[in-house]
């Protein structure tokens, strides 16, 4: 594995203007970095869980404090909009708050009957420095929901960001020490990847979290079994959005557009998959049609990077070439910028990529079908399951219909249930393990049998 560029850097997406550069760690200040790590996790477990959550608090506080200033460094580093920015922050600030409050709770001793009349007891407790691999997307909401409850339980958080949003990562370590987070319990690294390995293989370190893409995840698995490490993957998702029927088509869509173009359609669980009846799909793709003529082509947020804006354009213009239908938007900008408009794509076939790969970027896919079989058979027909989402208004129907998405999240009337108290996570290729409410703060903890004999 080699460097994805030559250091970590800011490039503005809108201009594809490199604005600052940050050197890639040594590898004497990663040793020094785990053995921070491992020190302070000495000290930090047996901190009274009260006041660990106490510390959290504080971080969740300068998340709000500072929720602007994030969106801003967003905004700068990956193109994220500024409102979507901060409400991305203020969302980091609720889970830090969530674990904080609830952690403690979510900690205490369990209790199991002994049927030899000795005392057993689950005791949850924490493993060691842990390693967070974060992705670009979400540069502030991804180390929340993986530190939040690590920090709680009493591990110690070794963070490697992205590479393109070295600034964001600088500014939550700062947040950590001004919040009384000791030396050592946060470190952020600038890593290569090959010292990625190295933290992995470290007898002191005990996991490692992965957000990104299959491949990514495939070298971290494979790296955390040789080295016997708990590992917890969130990979890419192509969720399908079923629509049974609809009592207003307009509104529906609408609620779909949103959902598919925030972030500019970079979301691992976006509705990357509109599985439409085909007595609403006329009117659906219509709505959808008209939404993306509307987007100022010159306006929208640009992708991430140039690479990202020319992936999805690929991927749009094979489907073409084979004989999908663009309807609208689908227009790559001039480079260096990043910009990609908003498109609306039928007839996507399985000999087509973007029927089998993840479209991340804002793409909305319609398909049409006419059962409720056939629309089933469809949202399964991928080798991914993070999340998926079922429409009627016959509650009871689209219950059903849910229940039968092999996904790690279905929904019933909304896109997602995004909330810190809910847990996030996939199966299949989507990657295993959850983050986020009562199971991801149990991901990285050591459940202790605790028996004392009759």
């Amino acid at each position: 594995m080699s460097p994805s560029q030559p250091s970590y850097q800011v490039t503005d997406p809108a201009t594809g203007e490199v604005l600052k550069t940050f050197p890639f760690a040594t590898d004497a200040e990663i040793e020094a970095a785990i053995g921070a790590a491992d020190t302070a996790y000495t000290a930090w477990r047996e901190v009274p869980i009260a006041e660990r959550a106490a510390i959290v608090q504080k971080v969740s506080d300068l998340f709000g404090e500072r929720a602007e200033e994030l969106a801003r460094l967003s905004q700068q580093e990956m193109g994220k909009a500024f409102d979507e920015g901060k409400e991305e922050s203020e969302f980091s600030q609720a889970i830090f708050g969530y674990y904080a409050t609830e952690g403690p709770r979510l900690a205490a001793d369990q209790s199991i009957p002994a049927a030899d009349g000795g005392t057993a007891v689950v005791e949850r407790r924490p493993v060691g420095p842990v390693l967070g691999i974060m992705p670009w997307n979400f540069p502030t909401y991804q180390i929340a929901r993986f530190a939040a409850p690590n920090l709680v339980l009493g591990n110690t958080v070794i963070l490697k960001h992205a590479e393109s949003v070295p600034q964001v990562a600088l500014a939550v370590q700062q947040i950590m020490r001004d919040a009384g987070v000791p030396e050592g319990a946060y470190v952020n690294v600038f890593a290569t990847h090959e010292q990625i390995e190295t933290i992995i293989a470290d007898q002191r370190v005990q996991g490692v979290s992965l957000t990104g893409s299959e491949r990514a995840g495939a070298v971290v698995a494979q790296l955390a079994g040789k080295h016997l490490k708990k590992c917890v993957l969130e990979l890419g998702g192509s969720d399908p959005m079923v629509v049974l029927d609809s009592a207003d088509v307009p509104k529906l869509a609408q609620t779909a557009w949103d959902f598919r173009v925030y972030n500019n359609g970079q979301v691992c669980n976006s509705n990357k998959r509109m599985i439409v009846m085909d007595t609403v799909y006329d009117e659906f793709v219509a709505e959808l049609t008209e939404k993306a003529r509307a987007v100022d082509a010159s306006g929208h947020a640009p992708m991430s990077s140039r690479r990202a804006a020319e992936s999805i354009d690929e991927q749009v213009q094979e489907a073409v070439s084979k004989g999908a239908t663009l309807h609208a938007g689908g227009v790559l900008g001039e480079g260096p910028a990043a910009k990609y408009s908003p498109a609306v794509l039928t007839g996507v076939t399985p000999q087509m990529r973007a029927f089998h790969e993840e479209l991340f970027g804002p793409v909305a896919v319609v398909y049409k079908v006419s059962s409720e079989e056939e629309a089933v058979e469809l949202a399964n027909a991928t080798r991914f399951g993070l999340g998926g989402s079922v429409f009627s208004a016959d509650v009871e129907k689209a219950k059903r219909i849910a229940r039968r998405l092999d996904v790690g999240m279905t929904n019933v009337n909304t896109p997602a249930g995004e909330a810190a108290d809910l847990p996030f996570g996939g199966t299949k290729s989507s990657g295993f393990g959850r983050e986020l409410g009562p199971l991801g703060f149990d991901e990285f903890c050591n459940k202790r049998l605790y028996y004392v004999a009759g």
